[in-house]
């Protein structure tokens, strides 16, 4: 029997951003037949073995890592309403049923974002709809199993439910978590059950101050996120809630693993200083606020306060592609101060470290398995992305 030697291959590019220290100009990764890299070189800008070497003119960072996305929410893309306010917003999305055709829509979703370099995701899921994706998939997924439900009486139903979606995780091989969708979605008795369900989490997530109207919810119980319960039925008499964002986050979830606050678009100074707590990852979906809520989180705040900041993508139901790359344009374009190198932070091993999942992805070195993404169309003299930038998967 002839057994074929690994294919091992060798990358380049006019800058490497491997996460371990500055970036290698014209350095060289190394890379075997199972996507392990090997070797990173540093050429002082003067790569040797030429003729073994692809070279790309654009830089290298790690795959990218996806920290909030919905993809069972991807038959939605195209029939929901943009810039209406998340009262709106859930509304459409509570009316629309399931079809035979989203798990084909899912299907491409989860194509598309490994064509587009996305190498780790942490998908919010409802059901085990996706799971035969996931299994097959060539993105490594962590499902982020959520429960939400302002019915008291039927809170243990619900979690009774989440345990059944955690059990199929488990058999097919997929890691999961058990989170809370929003304060503005979930009742106490509810948040109560899954902090003891959850308290063996690696990480957490909730949805978080993504639209001003949570707060009024909570507060008088009206506003458009109440006008939408009213409207289909779900919003209780005397509905039992969290008191606020800020004590939620602090006694009504899990301390155990990461928490991840996703969105962040209404937050403020005070409430940020308020919600800190260890291991906090400041979540951003730039794409879906403006979709959604036609607005963009305080990032420069946020930088201020030396926050942990990973990326999202959240769904197609709020976003017209599931690309890391186009959350980073819009960042980059709306916040201009803030360097590329620290964007692919964001988008790389901050966002592999909330998850967990640093050992293999995050940083281009010797003995992980990041993939390997080209940015292409750069401003390469002043290193900042434009409208026309495009990120390639290389491996």
């Amino acid at each position: 029997m002839t057994i074929r030697p690994e294919v091992m291959r060798k990358f380049s590019a006019q800058y490497i951003f491997t996460n371990t220290g500055r970036p290698l100009k014209r350095g060289v990764v190394t890379i075997d037949g199972d996507g392990t890299v090997t070797g990173v070189e540093d050429t002082n800008g003067l790569p040797t073995e030429k003729s073994s070497i692809e070279f790309y003119n654009g830089v290298i960072v790690p795959g990218f890592v996806n920290c909030h996305c919905h993809l069972e929410l991807s038959h939605l893309k195209g029939k929901t309403d943009a810039g209406k306010g998340l009262g709106h917003f859930i509304g459409q999305v509570m009316k629309h049923k399931e079809s035979p055709d989203d798990i084909k829509k899912a299907a491409e979703a989860d194509v598309s974002m490994f064509r587009e370099g996305i190498s780790l995701c942490a998908d919010v899921c409802n059901s085990d709809a996706t799971f035969a994706i996931k299994q097959n998939s060539q993105v490594k997924y962590i499902n982020l199993i959520e429960t939400f439900g302002l019915d008291v009486g039927n809170a243990q139903n619900r979690i009774d439910r989440v345990i059944r979606v955690a059990e199929t995780s488990a058999r097919l091989g997929i890691p999961y978590n058990f989170v809370p969708h929003a304060v503005y979605s979930t009742s106490l008795p509810l948040f109560r059950l899954l902090k003891e369900l959850g308290s063996a989490n690696c990480a957490t997530s909730i949805h978080f101050m993504e639209a001003r109207d949570e707060t009024e919810l909570l507060v008088t119980n009206s506003g458009a996120i109440a006008s939408t319960y009213n409207s289909v039925g779900i919003m209780p008499l005397a509905p039992e809630l969290v008191k606020n964002h800020t004590d939620t986050v602090l006694n009504e979830i899990t301390a155990s693993g990461n928490l991840i606050l996703v969105h962040n678009t209404f937050i403020s100074r005070h409430i940020l200083k308020q919600v800190q707590r260890p291991n906090l990852y400041m979540c951003l979906c730039p794409a879906s606020n403006m979709y959604i809520e036609q607005h963009l989180p305080p990032v420069y705040m946020l930088t201020e306060e030396t926050c942990n900041i990973i990326i999202g993508t959240d769904s197609l139901a709020s976003n017209h592609k599931l690309s890391i790359m186009e959350e980073l344009k819009i960042l980059q374009c709306h916040f201009p101060a803030i360097a590329f190198e620290e964007l692919v932070k964001w988008a790389t091993i901050n966002g592999a470290t909330a998850l967990g999942e640093e050992n293999l992805f995050g940083t281009i070195e010797p003995g992980k398995k990041p993939g390997l993404v080209l940015i292409d169309g750069m401003d390469m003299e002043n290193m900042k992305l434009k409208p026309t930038s495009f990120a390639l998967r290389l491996i």
